[in-house]
Protein backbone atom coordinates (compact mmCIF):
# COMPACT_ATOMS: atom_id res chain seq x y z
CA UNK A 1 0.00 0.00 0.00
CA UNK A 2 2.83 2.39 -0.13
CA UNK A 3 2.26 3.49 -3.34
CA UNK A 4 -0.67 4.79 -3.99
CA UNK A 5 -1.46 6.36 -7.56
CA UNK A 6 -2.96 9.76 -7.72
CA UNK A 7 -6.57 9.16 -8.01
CA UNK A 8 -5.69 6.35 -4.59
CA UNK A 9 -4.25 9.64 -2.80
CA UNK A 10 -6.66 11.93 -3.54
CA UNK A 11 -9.69 10.00 -2.76
CA UNK A 12 -8.17 9.62 0.77
CA UNK A 13 -7.35 13.44 0.91
CA UNK A 14 -10.83 14.44 0.16
CA UNK A 15 -12.68 11.82 3.07
CA UNK A 16 -10.41 13.29 5.31
CA UNK A 17 -11.12 16.97 4.60
CA UNK A 18 -14.96 16.07 4.59
CA UNK A 19 -14.24 14.83 8.19
CA UNK A 20 -12.78 18.78 9.39
CA UNK A 21 -15.52 20.82 11.66
CA UNK A 22 -12.04 23.31 12.19
CA UNK A 23 -11.96 26.29 10.39
CA UNK A 24 -9.59 24.51 7.99
CA UNK A 25 -6.82 22.31 7.73
CA UNK A 26 -4.22 20.61 5.89
CA UNK A 27 -3.74 16.97 5.30
CA UNK A 28 -0.67 15.12 4.11
CA UNK A 29 -0.15 11.75 2.72
CA UNK A 30 3.22 10.29 2.48
CA UNK A 31 4.16 6.56 1.68
CA UNK A 32 7.81 5.30 0.92
CA UNK A 33 9.12 1.49 0.13
CA UNK A 34 12.84 1.34 0.68
CA UNK A 35 15.38 -1.17 0.35
CA UNK A 36 19.14 -1.92 1.20
CA UNK A 37 22.30 -4.22 1.17
CA UNK A 38 25.69 -3.19 3.64
CA UNK A 39 28.79 -4.63 3.41
CA UNK A 40 32.14 -4.36 5.15
CA UNK A 41 35.31 -6.27 5.49
CA UNK A 42 34.22 -8.04 1.93
CA UNK A 43 31.10 -9.64 3.42
CA UNK A 44 27.32 -8.46 3.92
CA UNK A 45 26.39 -7.78 6.97
CA UNK A 46 22.54 -6.36 6.83
CA UNK A 47 20.11 -6.41 3.81
CA UNK A 48 16.23 -5.92 4.18
CA UNK A 49 12.87 -4.11 2.50
CA UNK A 50 10.51 -1.64 4.42
CA UNK A 51 7.42 0.11 3.56
CA UNK A 52 5.41 2.69 5.21
CA UNK A 53 2.66 5.33 4.43
CA UNK A 54 1.48 8.21 7.10
CA UNK A 55 -1.51 10.14 6.99
CA UNK A 56 -0.69 13.51 8.65
CA UNK A 57 -3.57 16.55 9.62
CA UNK A 58 -3.30 19.91 10.55
CA UNK A 59 -6.18 21.93 11.99
CA UNK A 60 -6.92 25.27 12.34
CA UNK A 61 -9.13 27.62 14.46
CA UNK A 62 -8.25 31.09 13.87
CA UNK A 63 -3.99 31.24 14.81
CA UNK A 64 -4.07 27.94 16.56
CA UNK A 65 -3.16 24.81 14.82
CA UNK A 66 -2.48 21.16 15.78
CA UNK A 67 -1.07 18.26 14.12
CA UNK A 68 -1.91 14.27 14.68
CA UNK A 69 -0.47 11.40 12.45
CA UNK A 70 -1.97 7.87 11.78
CA UNK A 71 -1.21 5.01 9.52
CA UNK A 72 -4.77 3.15 9.47
CA UNK A 73 -6.76 4.22 6.90
CA UNK A 74 -10.74 3.21 7.88
CA UNK A 75 -12.99 5.53 7.82
CA UNK A 76 -13.19 5.51 12.12
CA UNK A 77 -9.09 5.73 12.10
CA UNK A 78 -9.55 8.82 9.43
CA UNK A 79 -12.25 10.69 11.56
CA UNK A 80 -10.15 10.12 14.65
CA UNK A 81 -7.04 11.40 13.40
CA UNK A 82 -9.19 14.85 12.40
CA UNK A 83 -11.23 15.22 16.17
CA UNK A 84 -7.25 14.73 17.48
CA UNK A 85 -6.03 17.22 15.36
CA UNK A 86 -9.12 19.54 16.04
CA UNK A 87 -8.70 18.83 19.79
CA UNK A 88 -5.00 19.64 20.07
CA UNK A 89 -5.70 23.02 18.19
CA UNK A 90 -8.26 24.18 21.03
CA UNK A 91 -5.74 23.80 23.70
CA UNK A 92 -3.05 25.16 21.59
CA UNK A 93 -1.60 29.17 22.10
CA UNK A 94 -1.87 31.84 19.31
CA UNK A 95 1.08 31.31 16.69
CA UNK A 96 1.28 35.12 15.24
CA UNK A 97 3.11 33.48 12.30
CA UNK A 98 0.66 31.28 11.50
CA UNK A 99 -0.61 31.43 7.71
CA UNK A 100 -3.98 30.19 6.22
CA UNK A 101 -3.51 26.97 4.30
CA UNK A 102 -3.48 27.77 0.09
CA UNK A 103 -5.69 27.00 -2.48
CA UNK A 104 -4.74 25.42 -5.56
CA UNK A 105 -1.56 26.47 -7.18
CA UNK A 106 -0.32 25.98 -11.06
CA UNK A 107 2.39 22.94 -10.53
CA UNK A 108 3.14 23.12 -14.56
CA UNK A 109 4.18 19.56 -16.06
CA UNK A 110 5.63 16.93 -13.89
CA UNK A 111 9.11 16.29 -12.87
CA UNK A 112 11.04 12.97 -13.44
CA UNK A 113 11.66 12.33 -10.21
CA UNK A 114 10.22 8.55 -10.84
CA UNK A 115 11.93 6.18 -12.63
CA UNK A 116 10.65 2.43 -13.28
CA UNK A 117 14.01 0.62 -13.75
CA UNK A 118 14.80 2.26 -9.92
CA UNK A 119 11.19 1.34 -8.22
CA UNK A 120 11.24 -2.41 -9.65
CA UNK A 121 15.10 -2.93 -7.87
CA UNK A 122 14.98 -6.72 -6.39
CA UNK A 123 17.25 -8.29 -3.35
CA UNK A 124 18.74 -10.20 -6.60
CA UNK A 125 20.05 -6.71 -7.82
CA UNK A 126 21.38 -5.61 -4.77
CA UNK A 127 23.59 -8.48 -3.65
CA UNK A 128 25.27 -8.28 -7.29
CA UNK A 129 25.86 -4.50 -6.58
CA UNK A 130 27.19 -5.72 -3.73
CA UNK A 131 29.57 -8.48 -5.16
CA UNK A 132 30.49 -6.20 -7.96
CA UNK A 133 32.35 -4.05 -5.14
CA UNK A 134 33.24 -6.68 -3.04
CA UNK A 135 35.01 -9.12 -5.94
CA UNK A 136 37.44 -6.86 -7.36
CA UNK A 137 38.42 -5.26 -3.98
CA UNK A 138 39.55 -8.87 -2.57
CA UNK A 139 41.40 -9.29 -5.61
CA UNK A 140 43.41 -6.52 -5.10
CA UNK A 141 43.71 -7.02 -1.31
CA UNK A 142 41.48 -4.47 -0.23
CA UNK A 143 38.58 -4.25 1.80
CA UNK A 144 35.61 -2.77 0.87
CA UNK A 145 32.92 -1.31 2.59
CA UNK A 146 29.57 0.24 1.15
CA UNK A 147 25.83 1.02 1.72
CA UNK A 148 23.06 1.15 -1.90
CA UNK A 149 19.82 1.78 -0.59
CA UNK A 150 16.52 2.26 -3.14
CA UNK A 151 13.20 4.00 -2.73
CA UNK A 152 10.19 4.49 -4.08
CA UNK A 153 7.51 6.55 -2.74
CA UNK A 154 4.52 9.32 -3.34
CA UNK A 155 4.02 12.64 -1.46
CA UNK A 156 0.59 14.26 -1.96
CA UNK A 157 -1.64 16.65 0.19
CA UNK A 158 -4.99 18.72 0.35
CA UNK A 159 -6.03 21.56 1.61
CA UNK A 160 -9.86 22.59 2.76
CA UNK A 161 -8.85 26.29 0.50
CA UNK A 162 -8.89 23.79 -2.29
CA UNK A 163 -5.14 22.48 -3.34
CA UNK A 164 -4.44 19.36 -4.06
CA UNK A 165 -0.88 18.18 -5.23
CA UNK A 166 1.27 14.98 -5.56
CA UNK A 167 4.40 13.72 -6.58
CA UNK A 168 5.80 10.40 -7.25
CA UNK A 169 9.56 9.39 -6.43
CA UNK A 170 12.54 7.00 -6.84
CA UNK A 171 16.04 7.25 -5.50
CA UNK A 172 19.14 5.36 -5.60
CA UNK A 173 22.13 5.76 -3.21
CA UNK A 174 25.83 4.08 -3.40
CA UNK A 175 28.82 4.66 -1.87
CA UNK A 176 31.64 3.02 -1.04
CA UNK A 177 34.99 3.05 1.05
CA UNK A 178 37.76 0.93 -0.23
CA UNK A 179 41.14 0.53 2.37
CA UNK A 180 43.89 -1.12 1.48
CA UNK A 181 44.85 -4.56 3.54
CA UNK A 182 48.05 -2.57 5.18
CA UNK A 183 46.23 0.50 6.54
CA UNK A 184 47.86 3.35 4.60
CA UNK A 185 45.39 3.53 1.61
CA UNK A 186 42.02 4.79 1.42
CA UNK A 187 39.18 5.59 -1.32
CA UNK A 188 35.99 6.35 -1.72
CA UNK A 189 33.48 6.88 -4.53
CA UNK A 190 29.34 7.53 -4.64
CA UNK A 191 26.44 7.73 -6.91
CA UNK A 192 22.88 9.45 -6.00
CA UNK A 193 20.63 8.97 -8.70
CA UNK A 194 16.43 8.68 -9.49
CA UNK A 195 17.34 6.16 -12.42
CA UNK A 196 19.35 3.37 -11.44
CA UNK A 197 19.83 2.24 -15.21
CA UNK A 198 22.61 4.92 -14.40
CA UNK A 199 24.10 3.11 -12.12
CA UNK A 200 27.71 0.71 -12.87
CA UNK A 201 28.41 -0.56 -9.02
CA UNK A 202 31.42 -2.32 -10.58
CA UNK A 203 32.43 1.58 -12.08
CA UNK A 204 32.08 3.40 -9.18
CA UNK A 205 33.80 0.76 -7.19
CA UNK A 206 36.67 0.78 -9.26
CA UNK A 207 36.79 4.69 -8.66
CA UNK A 208 37.21 4.16 -4.90
CA UNK A 209 39.80 0.99 -5.38
CA UNK A 210 41.92 2.98 -7.79
CA UNK A 211 42.25 5.46 -4.86
CA UNK A 212 42.82 3.37 -2.39
CA UNK A 213 46.03 1.80 -4.42
CA UNK A 214 47.25 5.34 -4.97
CA UNK A 215 46.83 6.69 -1.36
CA UNK A 216 48.73 4.70 -0.11
CA UNK A 217 52.13 6.08 1.87
CA UNK A 218 50.81 9.39 2.01
CA UNK A 219 53.42 12.24 2.48
CA UNK A 220 53.49 15.03 4.76
CA UNK A 221 53.38 18.48 3.11
CA UNK A 222 53.42 21.61 4.69
CA UNK A 223 49.86 23.69 5.69
CA UNK A 224 49.24 26.54 4.02
CA UNK A 225 47.45 27.94 0.42
CA UNK A 226 47.25 26.10 -2.25
CA UNK A 227 45.56 26.05 -5.69
CA UNK A 228 43.11 23.35 -5.61
CA UNK A 229 41.45 20.80 -7.43
CA UNK A 230 37.48 20.10 -5.96
CA UNK A 231 35.62 17.08 -7.38
CA UNK A 232 32.16 17.64 -7.69
CA UNK A 233 31.21 16.24 -3.88
CA UNK A 234 34.15 18.19 -2.54
CA UNK A 235 32.83 21.50 -3.81
CA UNK A 236 29.55 20.64 -3.36
CA UNK A 237 29.88 20.21 0.40
CA UNK A 238 30.97 23.26 0.48
CA UNK A 239 28.31 25.02 -1.90
CA UNK A 240 25.27 23.62 0.06
CA UNK A 241 26.34 25.58 2.98
CA UNK A 242 25.79 28.66 0.63
CA UNK A 243 21.90 27.97 -0.34
CA UNK A 244 20.22 28.76 2.85
CA UNK A 245 19.66 31.96 1.33
CA UNK A 246 16.86 32.80 3.64
CA UNK A 247 15.73 36.36 3.10
CA UNK A 248 14.44 36.54 6.79
CA UNK A 249 17.70 35.75 8.63
CA UNK A 250 19.54 38.35 5.95
CA UNK A 251 16.60 40.76 6.89
CA UNK A 252 17.28 40.35 10.58
CA UNK A 253 21.50 40.90 10.10
CA UNK A 254 21.72 37.20 10.72
CA UNK A 255 22.79 35.96 7.43
CA UNK A 256 26.28 35.99 4.96
CA UNK A 257 23.90 37.69 2.82
CA UNK A 258 23.19 40.55 5.59
CA UNK A 259 24.86 43.90 4.52
CA UNK A 260 26.20 46.10 7.76
CA UNK A 261 24.01 48.98 8.80
CA UNK A 262 20.83 47.03 7.40
CA UNK A 263 19.56 45.18 4.17
CA UNK A 264 20.14 42.48 2.07
CA UNK A 265 22.89 41.63 -0.61
CA UNK A 266 19.88 41.12 -2.96
CA UNK A 267 21.01 42.35 -6.74
CA UNK A 268 24.92 42.63 -5.34
CA UNK A 269 27.85 41.17 -6.90
CA UNK A 270 29.25 38.00 -4.24
CA UNK A 271 31.54 35.82 -6.33
CA UNK A 272 33.40 35.18 -9.35
CA UNK A 273 30.84 36.55 -12.67
CA UNK A 274 31.47 32.96 -14.25
CA UNK A 275 29.26 31.35 -11.19
CA UNK A 276 25.68 30.41 -12.03
CA UNK A 277 23.76 28.67 -9.45
CA UNK A 278 19.86 27.94 -10.32
CA UNK A 279 17.12 25.48 -9.51
CA UNK A 280 14.96 23.79 -11.67
CA UNK A 281 12.72 21.11 -10.62
CA UNK A 282 12.37 19.77 -14.04
CA UNK A 283 15.96 19.73 -14.45
CA UNK A 284 16.92 15.96 -16.27
CA UNK A 285 20.08 15.09 -14.12
CA UNK A 286 18.60 16.16 -10.36
CA UNK A 287 14.60 16.80 -11.10
CA UNK A 288 12.97 17.40 -7.62
CA UNK A 289 9.40 17.78 -6.75
CA UNK A 290 7.16 21.03 -8.55
CA UNK A 291 6.03 21.53 -4.87
CA UNK A 292 7.64 21.98 -1.38
CA UNK A 293 6.18 20.80 1.39
CA UNK A 294 3.05 23.33 2.45
CA UNK A 295 2.18 23.24 -1.11
CA UNK A 296 4.15 26.28 -2.77
CA UNK A 297 4.93 25.79 -6.58
CA UNK A 298 8.29 25.62 -7.20
CA UNK A 299 9.75 27.38 -10.84
CA UNK A 300 12.89 27.37 -12.94
CA UNK A 301 14.77 30.36 -10.58
CA UNK A 302 18.11 32.07 -10.25
CA UNK A 303 19.62 31.85 -7.01
CA UNK A 304 23.44 33.56 -8.17
CA UNK A 305 23.25 34.62 -11.50
CA UNK A 306 27.00 36.19 -12.74
CA UNK A 307 28.16 36.29 -9.26
CA UNK A 308 25.37 38.48 -8.96
CA UNK A 309 22.95 37.43 -5.76
CA UNK A 310 19.34 37.24 -7.96
CA UNK A 311 17.07 36.11 -5.42
CA UNK A 312 16.42 35.44 -1.86
CA UNK A 313 14.42 32.71 -0.11
CA UNK A 314 10.90 34.32 1.54
CA UNK A 315 8.64 31.73 3.51
CA UNK A 316 4.91 32.97 3.29
CA UNK A 317 5.27 34.69 6.78
CA UNK A 318 7.75 36.48 5.91
CA UNK A 319 6.88 37.38 2.27
CA UNK A 320 3.43 39.09 3.90
CA UNK A 321 5.60 41.01 6.12
CA UNK A 322 7.88 42.49 3.41
CA UNK A 323 4.94 42.70 1.01
CA UNK A 324 6.25 40.39 -1.84
CA UNK A 325 5.85 37.13 -3.53
CA UNK A 326 6.80 33.79 -1.82
CA UNK A 327 10.25 32.35 -3.04
CA UNK A 328 10.03 28.52 -2.46
CA UNK A 329 13.32 26.50 -1.15
CA UNK A 330 14.39 24.66 -4.06
CA UNK A 331 14.23 20.79 -4.63
CA UNK A 332 17.74 21.00 -6.07
CA UNK A 333 20.71 23.24 -6.99
CA UNK A 334 22.89 23.39 -10.14
CA UNK A 335 25.86 25.37 -11.07
CA UNK A 336 26.90 25.99 -14.50
CA UNK A 337 30.28 24.55 -15.29
CA UNK A 338 33.12 24.41 -18.41
CA UNK A 339 34.16 22.02 -20.75
CA UNK A 340 37.37 20.61 -19.01
CA UNK A 341 37.63 17.37 -17.70
CA UNK A 342 39.39 16.33 -14.50
CA UNK A 343 42.37 15.31 -16.54
CA UNK A 344 42.28 18.98 -18.31
CA UNK A 345 42.55 20.26 -15.16
CA UNK A 346 45.49 18.66 -13.51
CA UNK A 347 47.38 18.83 -16.98
CA UNK A 348 46.74 22.95 -16.51
CA UNK A 349 48.06 22.93 -12.90
CA UNK A 350 51.99 23.33 -11.86
CA UNK A 351 51.52 23.14 -8.16
CA UNK A 352 48.03 22.21 -6.46
CA UNK A 353 46.54 19.47 -4.07
CA UNK A 354 43.69 17.13 -5.91
CA UNK A 355 40.51 16.80 -2.85
CA UNK A 356 38.25 13.89 -3.41
CA UNK A 357 35.76 14.97 -0.80
CA UNK A 358 35.10 16.43 2.87
CA UNK A 359 33.91 15.55 6.03
CA UNK A 360 33.13 16.48 9.39
CA UNK A 361 32.44 19.97 8.17
CA UNK A 362 31.43 22.58 11.16
CA UNK A 363 30.61 26.35 11.39
CA UNK A 364 33.41 28.85 12.15
CA UNK A 365 31.56 32.39 11.76
CA UNK A 366 27.72 32.32 10.14
CA UNK A 367 28.21 35.73 9.00
CA UNK A 368 31.22 35.46 6.65
CA UNK A 369 30.49 31.79 6.01
CA UNK A 370 33.80 30.14 7.16
CA UNK A 371 33.81 27.11 7.75
CA UNK A 372 36.42 23.87 9.02
CA UNK A 373 36.74 20.60 8.40
CA UNK A 374 38.73 17.75 6.85
CA UNK A 375 39.78 16.03 3.51
CA UNK A 376 39.51 12.56 3.51
CA UNK A 377 39.75 9.29 1.20
CA UNK A 378 42.21 10.43 -1.68
CA UNK A 379 43.86 13.53 -1.00
CA UNK A 380 46.97 13.92 -3.45
CA UNK A 381 50.01 16.32 -4.68
CA UNK A 382 49.76 17.72 -8.45
CA UNK A 383 53.51 18.85 -9.83
CA UNK A 384 54.18 20.00 -13.33
CA UNK A 385 50.14 18.94 -14.61
CA UNK A 386 50.30 15.06 -12.99
CA UNK A 387 49.77 13.46 -9.67
CA UNK A 388 52.97 12.98 -7.97
CA UNK A 389 52.20 11.15 -4.72
CA UNK A 390 49.59 10.92 -2.18
CA UNK A 391 49.76 13.32 0.79
CA UNK A 392 48.55 12.80 3.85
CA UNK A 393 44.79 14.88 4.81
CA UNK A 394 44.52 18.63 5.89
CA UNK A 395 42.09 20.53 7.92
CA UNK A 396 40.89 23.24 6.44
CA UNK A 397 39.52 26.67 7.00
CA UNK A 398 37.50 28.18 3.92
CA UNK A 399 34.08 30.33 2.71
CA UNK A 400 32.36 28.85 0.15
CA UNK A 401 31.94 32.80 -0.21
CA UNK A 402 36.60 33.12 -0.52
CA UNK A 403 36.21 30.15 -2.48
CA UNK A 404 34.41 31.34 -5.44
CA UNK A 405 36.22 34.60 -5.63
CA UNK A 406 39.50 32.82 -6.25
CA UNK A 407 38.01 30.57 -9.18
CA UNK A 408 40.52 29.55 -11.69
CA UNK A 409 38.57 27.08 -13.74
CA UNK A 410 34.86 25.82 -14.15
CA UNK A 411 35.08 21.77 -15.13
CA UNK A 412 32.35 19.70 -16.10
CA UNK A 413 29.58 19.45 -14.23
CA UNK A 414 28.26 15.46 -12.33
CA UNK A 415 25.88 14.38 -9.85
CA UNK A 416 27.02 15.44 -6.37
CA UNK A 417 26.82 13.14 -3.12
CA UNK A 418 27.69 15.24 0.07
CA UNK A 419 28.48 14.31 3.11
CA UNK A 420 25.08 15.81 5.20
CA UNK A 421 23.17 14.36 2.08
CA UNK A 422 19.87 16.97 1.34
CA UNK A 423 19.64 18.71 -1.83
CA UNK A 424 20.78 17.25 -4.81
CA UNK A 425 23.19 18.92 -6.47
CA UNK A 426 24.68 19.55 -9.91
CA UNK A 427 28.28 20.61 -9.49
CA UNK A 428 31.67 21.06 -11.90
CA UNK A 429 34.88 20.12 -10.98
CA UNK A 430 36.42 23.58 -9.52
CA UNK A 431 40.06 24.67 -9.65
CA UNK A 432 40.78 27.12 -6.57
CA UNK A 433 43.35 29.11 -5.83
CA UNK A 434 44.31 30.05 -2.09
CA UNK A 435 42.61 27.83 -0.65
CA UNK A 436 43.76 27.53 3.08
CA UNK A 437 44.69 23.82 4.72
CA UNK A 438 45.48 25.50 8.41
CA UNK A 439 46.86 22.23 10.17
CA UNK A 440 48.13 18.33 9.06
CA UNK A 441 45.74 15.53 10.27
CA UNK A 442 47.43 11.83 10.77
CA UNK A 443 43.91 9.74 9.80
CA UNK A 444 43.88 7.80 6.82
Amino acid sequence: MAILSKEEAKKILEKVISFSKADGCTVSLNGNDRGNIRYARNSVSTAGENSNIVLGVQSYFGKKSGSATINEFDDASLEKVVRRAEELAKLAPENPEFMEPLPQQNYGPESKTFSDATAKITPEYRAQAAADSINPAAAKEITAAGYLEDSRGFSAMMTSKGLFAYNKSTNVDFTVTMRTNDGTGSGWAAADLNDVSKLNAADVSKIAIDKSLMSRNAKAIEPGKYTVILEPSAGADLIRLMLNMNARQADEGRSFLSKKGGGTKLGEKLVDERVNIYTDPWHEEVPASPWTGDGLARKKMDLIRNGTVANLIYDRYWASQKNVEPVPFPGNAIMDGGNASLEDMIKDTKKGVLVTRFWYIRPVDPQTLLYTGLTRDGTFYIENGKIKHPIKNFRFNESPIIMLNNLETLGQQKRAVTSEGGTALYIPYMKIRDFTFSSLSDAV
